[in-house]
This record gives C-alpha cells, structure tokens and sequence, in this order.
C-alpha cells in the first residue's frame, strides 16, 4: 500500500524542516510527500530542494515531489494536493506538525492491511484511519494530549460533538478523497467539512472506518484557526448547521456553552 502525505506550504522555513524530517525517517518504503507552496520567497523552496536531495540520497523507496506556484489560500492548494494523488491513502500533514516516530507508517499500514484480511465483510482497505494527536508547541515540545479524542466508532454524525479527529489525524482513501474536493466557500473549516463529507460517503458505501488506537501526529498549536479564532468558530458553526440542521446544532452548542462553565478550572 501507498499512503501520500500533503504538505501546505507558504513561507513556513521557521517550522518546515521538523515535518521534513519526520517524513524522511520513515521506515516504510511507499511513501509519497507532495509539497505544494504558494510560492514562497522565505527559503522554504530552498528547504525542500534540500530534502528531496537527502531523500534520494537516503534511498529509501520515497518519493518527494514539489509544486511552486501562487494559489488562492490554503484550501485551494488542497484541491491541487488532490488532483495528483495516487496510491491507497492520503493524510495532509500541515507544515510544523509531524509524525511522533520513524515506524509509525509502518504501524498503520499493518493495521490497514490485518483490518483488510479479517473476514470477507471487511475485504476492502478502510475507508478511513483515525487516530490520536498530540499537541506540540512552536517549538516542537510536547504540551498535552488532544483534548478532544476519537470515538471508539466514529461515524458522520459524530462531529456533532465537535472535531473528535484532527485533520493531520485523518488518513482517507484515495478514492474518497479525489471525489471529494475542499469546499472553498469556507475559509477556516473546509477541513471539518471536507472530514464529514468523506465519512458520509463511506456510510453510503458501506465502507468501515478504523480507529488505530495510537499517537498519529503531533500537532502544533500556532495554526490558522488559532490566529483566526472567532472567525475559524463562526464558520464551523456554519458547517455543522449544514449537516446536523439548524436546531439540532443550536441544542449541541447550547450544550457546549454549559459544559464549559461547568468544566473544573483546574
């Protein structure tokens, strides 16, 4: 199996090189790392050159592949992250966040391919790997672990109760995935929206998802949802009304209102 991971980038040289190199150190072979940039001018080009030297130097059955040139934000480079995919599975890695060890590919196509083989009900490749994140901080030094955790069995619907699986932590199949592009209407949740989309698709198929029980990524908490905070909370209130209808999202977040207030301080 080929998993591809994706990385966004835009003048990201200061967090770049630790996402880089968590890729590089992979001990599993079928690895494709698209880089699509917005043309950057920060020594992020130069970065990736580098890498793609050291990766074939390191022989190591991966393959690097860059894309420079001006887009229309970060959900529009997406789209282009998907238009060349090939392989069984993709995972958009964001610039800054990285995989937590070297084998950790290897651990989850061992699971995808055992799910495969259990019983004739479940031939097919999942149509969805989920897993745990952790939070890193700019520097890359573990904070804590998600706060929000997978569900044993997630499902479309599960998002209701908010994002229980971090984008970087969402590895889809391929074929899902091509047939269903970022909505570029939204400009903070295409992800959440892109997650739920991918998940319904895999219901009306039929197709199980497979919580991989373990640390898939670190993730870092300086995103753009964090620096657009009410803007990113805003619209994916939009997104959620638009799945789970207009009342049952207000009761959800009515909800969340009180379980904050009632959440201990400490």
């Amino acid at each position: 199996m080929t998993i591809t991971y994706v990385t966004i980038t835009y003048q990201a040289a200061k967090v770049l090189q630790r996402t880089l190199d968590s890729v590089l150190e992979q001990d599993y072979p079928d690895i494709t790392h698209l880089i699509i940039d917005g043309a950057s001018t920060d020594g992020t080009i130069e970065m990736v050159n580098d890498y793609i030297e050291r990766s074939n130097a390191a022989d190591n059955g991966h393959k690097v592949l860059l894309m420079s040139e001006p887009d229309n934000g970060i959900y529009d480079a997406m789209n282009k992250g998907l238009r060349s995919l090939d392989g069984d599975y993709v995972c958009f890695l964001n610039a800054g966040d990285f995989l937590p060890a070297p084998d950790i590919v290897t651990k989850i196509m061992e699971q995808a391919d055992h799910f495969s083989h259990l019983s004739p009900l479940t031939s097919h490749l999942p149509a969805v790997l989920y897993g745990d994140t952790d939070i890193v901080d700019g520097e890359g030094r573990f904070l804590h672990h998600r706060r929000l955790a997978p569900p044993e069995n997630l499902t479309w619907k599960s998002f209701r109760h908010g994002m229980l699986v971090c984008h970087q932590a969402f590895y889809a199949r391929t074929d899902f995935a091509i047939a269903t592009p970022y909505n570029q209407k939204y400009r903070y949740s295409a992800d959440v929206d892109w997650c739920i989309r991918i998940m319904k698709a895999a219901a009306k198929e039929n197709v199980p998802l497979l919580n991989l029980h373990m640390v898939v990524v670190n993730y870092t908490e300086e995103g753009q949802t964090t620096l657009h905070h009410r803007e990113s909370l805003l619209e994916r209130y939009k997104v959620m009304e638009s799945h789970y209808g207009r009342i049952s999202t207000f009761f959800m977040h009515c909800w969340f209102a009180v379980r904050a207030v009632l959440k201990p301080s400490n």
